[in-house]
């Protein structure tokens, strides 16, 4: 599964909005530039936010965004499954974007794909925007651990 960059955008946003935990509106372009997003993609990412009910925008010089529901009650995998559509890794275990092959009935590997969309939606299902704020950044060493190193373990 790759997220898209709309995906990821939503997400930077929204955490940030989050994260600040204030009623004080923040500018769409102050958000673009704490997150290295592009602002004019940004402008179109926050229609959906707001058509969504994630976030309130608000006129005027003193303008900007809001989350409209609190933090807790916004899930990752709501977010993703809007800008991306499947948390599945391949068509053949979407159930909503199903794809049927050929192999189906012999594949061998199938059950392993099902077992990580199930994995990947049960995790991001549970994760709330409040969740991932508590959460520190994941460190490089983190990811480059040695069990991870060469493509071991991936």
């Amino acid at each position: 599964m790759r997220f898209s960059k709309k995906s990821d955008y939503a997400l930077r946003a929204l955490l940030t909005l989050a994260a600040a935990d204030s009623k004080q509106p923040m500018s769409i372009r102050k958000i673009a530039t704490h997150n290295d997003i592009p602002y004019r993609f940004l402008q179109q990412i926050v229609l959906e936010l707001r058509d969504k009910g994630w976030v309130a925008t608000h006129a005027g010089r003193d303008g900007g965004l809001t989350l409209s529901k609190p933090p807790d009650t916004i899930q990752m995998g709501d977010i993703v499954r809007h800008f991306d559509g499947v948390l599945a890794p391949m068509g053949c275990v979407s159930t909503t974007h199903y794809q049927p092959c050929s192999q189906e009935k012999v594949c061998r590997f199938r059950r392993t794909l099902l077992e990580i969309r199930n994995h990947t939606a049960m995790l991001m299902d549970k994760t709330s925007l409040a969740m991932l704020v508590r959460d520190k950044p994941l460190t490089r060493e983190e990811v480059f651990t040695e069990s991870f190193v060469d493509g071991a373990g991936i």
